[in-house]
């Protein structure tokens, strides 16, 4: 299997460790940044195959992290995890292009499976 590159995008460290790990152990390369303008930084260096994108950060917000990768990178995947559940917040991610969307605090087992069904395919 052809090794994938996730980009981790949480202002929560812990957070960040956690999904490193847990993709580290599924065969894949992570980089991890604490905020937009650093994921976007990365994604011109080097196109991951995968985002994990948090919604909840300072300065650039989620939202508008996932406008501008998917204006520039429209076929990366990019998966949304959020602390809030609202509706209308979960139909302006999806209407701006995510996969999917978690919240947090999330199924683990859910999230890798959703990941790796993406990589997949």
């Amino acid at each position: 299997m052809h090794v994938k590159n996730l980009l981790i995008v949480d202002d929560q460290t812990g957070i960040r460790l956690l999904l490193d790990e847990i993709f580290r152990t599924e065969g894949h390369l992570t980089t991890l940044v604490a905020n937009g303008l650093k994921a976007i930084q990365e994604m011109e260096q080097k196109t991951p195959d995968c985002v994990l994108l948090d919604m909840n950060m300072p300065g650039m917000d989620g939202l508008e992290v996932l406008r501008r990768m998917k204006q520039r990178w429209p076929e990366v995947p990019v998966l949304m995890m959020t602390a809030y559940s609202d509706s209308e917040l979960q139909e302006e991610i999806i209407r701006n292009g995510a996969n999917a969307f978690f919240e947090k605090p999330f199924n683990i087992a859910e999230l890798v499976s959703t990941v790796n069904e993406i990589l997949r395919s």
